[in-house]
């Protein structure tokens, strides 16, 4: 029954930090637009140019220290 003086006020105390950065993000404007910044992704306004495999240079091989003999 003792543990319920500690658990009861913490809890208590989440819940008010909840709250408040709940309070804090809708006075900052953090939930005025949901709809753009998903659009925002679908819409790419740079130039990518695009390199197709074969163009490339061959990738050197990898080092890994398991495929050579220690001495």
């Amino acid at each position: 029954m003792s543990v319920m003086y500690l658990l009861v006020p913490l809890a208590l105390v989440v819940v008010a930090l909840a709250v408040a950065a709940y309070v804090w993000a809708a006075r900052q404007g953090q939930f005025d637009d949901l709809k753009t910044p998903a659009m925002r992704m679908l819409h790419d306004d740079d130039e990518t140019r695009v390199v197709s495999r074969e163009s490339r240079e061959p990738d050197p091989p990898a080092h890994d220290s398991r495929l050579t003999p220690h001495d």
